[in-house]
């Protein structure tokens, strides 16, 4: 009988954006060996590793944590990471940020609605790697907590060469919007664009390439104390959202030192504070490794969303592709949030986002596209902030559009990724964020001051129900509604035809 037998598990096929292999699947325990047979059997630590190769261990959980949520790898490499020099504090990013608390003086509580344009990119005349362009936007808790968050941004226009980066505070969740990244990491190698994301977690050591010799910006969510999980799926059951098989991660991958070795720079984030170190060796020279604390990429576009088809909305965590749990059992500390490119064929129902005093903080960014869905600028590259509790909305203009138009099944967002990092706690705000940016758009002064209280204009239709109820009408007060207008100088109703940009 004829047949055939895979030789080895599946990866994927490099492609012209993206040179390299990948294993597949969220959460999986993986086995990568760039030369064979590097791999103890039936054993992790044995006395000889072959090749005289250093066995380490990587933790991202405790020794004692449940089979579920245990996470570590194990290292076979040329050298064990202690080979470094002495460990001193680096020069200060007086933009990088990490303690979110009213005690201090560099963050503060905004309750107001806030928009920033495109964050600026690093002036020609600078060499900025992606470690010196980081800057804090804003977040909540602390990493000697170990619970919270940061939301940065990345700006950069150089290579960081011979320097490796490593947060000892968190898990990031990196979000490029302009330019590629070629990130190598001690598991190896992986190239990410505009439309996807990259996980980076606590502890890992990597650096980043610009494979296009081009300025890069984009988002990053750090977390502390807790790692990125994929939703539970509930009622959709087994498929939907993003999909397990979609996850990607590297291929082991190692550099050999040439005979007259370069000196490097490993930085460590700890506590917020930037440390260094030297070493005469790469940090990336791990031969083989195995477990299931590993980086991982994931392409956007591939989420598979699910909404409403005949009434009503959706939440938007229906969207959600990652979340991260908090020390409250059954509350995340943050859900990561896309939209993309969908139907929407609802019948009776105001398709733009309703308005809405959320429990949750909101921040969101814009990948590429166009997003109609808030009443405030938002622009590839800038960022949005609802405080937790605080009212938001459409316009008036998309609110009168919204509920007279004829609806149609149509498309929105074609051509767009958007996304929110939708936090269960109030979010502090930067001075870099308020002021040293240069970019905090300005809210339109009386933004909602032609917004009309049309239930006065139906007092007809109105006291008719209530007769028919056998109820006292409400006589005259169409007279004094006029009156309270006139008086407080409302301005009548202005249809400017602005699109209502529904995302559900």
């Amino acid at each position: 009988m004829l047949g055939y037998t895979a030789k080895c598990a599946f990866a994927t096929t490099p492609t012209p954006e993206d040179p390299y292999s990948y294993q597949v699947g969220f959460g999986n325990r993986f086995a990568s060996e760039a030369i064979p047979g590097i791999l103890p059997r039936a054993q992790n630590t044995p006395q000889k590793c072959k090749y005289d190769l250093y066995s380490e261990q990587l933790n991202g959980s405790s020794f004692v944590s449940s089979r579920a949520t245990l996470q570590h790898a194990w290292f076979y490499r040329i050298r064990p990471s202690v080979a470094h020099h002495e460990i001193t504090k680096a020069t200060p990013n007086p933009d990088l940020e990490s303690c979110f608390s009213p005690m201090n003086q560099n963050v503060e509580y905004i309750p107001a609605q806030l928009a920033w344009d495109p964050f600026p990119m690093p002036p020609d005349s600078e060499s900025v790697d992606f470690v010196q362009g980081l800057k804090t936007v804003g977040g909540q808790g602390d990493p000697t907590g170990k619970e919270g968050l940061a939301v940065h941004i990345y700006a950069a226009n150089a290579s960081m060469g011979n320097k490796a980066f490593c947060s000892n505070d968190g898990d990031m969740l990196i979000l490029p919007q302009e330019g590629r990244l070629d990130i190598q990491t001690e598991f190896g190698r992986m190239r990410v664009r505009p439309g996807e994301l990259a996980i980076l977690q606590a502890g890992m050591r990597w650096k980043v390439t610009l494979p296009d010799n081009a300025p890069v910006r984009g988002y990053i969510q750090e977390i502390y104390g807790s790692h990125y999980e994929l939703p539970e799926l509930g009622p959709i059951g087994s498929n939907g959202m993003a999909l397990p098989r979609d996850f990607e991660i590297p291929l082991a991958s190692f550099d050999i030192d040439p005979a007259s070795p370069s000196p490097w720079q490993i930085t460590y984030k700890l506590a917020g504070t930037l440390h260094t170190c030297h070493q005469n060796h790469t940090p990336f020279d791990v031969v083989a490794w195995h477990g299931n604390y590993a980086p991982y990429k994931y392409a956007m576009e591939k989420f598979i969303n699910t909404a409403t088809v005949e009434k009503d909305q959706s939440d938007p965590t229906v969207y959600c592709v990652l979340t991260a749990k908090s020390k409250t059992p059954g509350v995340s500390i943050s859900d990561f949030l896309i939209f993309t490119p969908k139907w929407n064929a609802t019948s009776n129902s105001f398709r733009p986002p309703y308005y809405h005093r959320n429990m949750s903080t909101e921040v969101m960014g814009l990948i590429y596209g166009k997003y109609g869905g808030s009443s405030h600028v938002l622009e590839p590259g800038g960022l949005s902030y609802e405080a937790s509790f605080m009212p938001h909305g459409e316009t008036y203009q998309t609110w009168k559009l919204a509920t007279t138009r004829e609806l149609k099944p149509e498309r929105v967002c074609e051509g767009t990724i958007a996304f929110m990092f939708h936090i269960s706690v109030p979010f502090l705000i930067t001075q870099y964020a308020l002021t040293r940016s240069g970019n905090l758009h300005p809210n339109p002064p009386g933004q909602w001051d032609d917004v009309q209280p049309h239930f006065l204009d139906h007092l007809d239709e109105i006291n008719a129900d209530l007769a028919a109820a056998g109820l006292p009408v409400m006589t005259d007060l169409k007279k004094k509604a006029n009156h309270i207008i006139k008086t407080n100088g409302i301005k009548p109703p202005v249809n400017d035809g602005v699109n209502e940009g529904s995302v559900n």
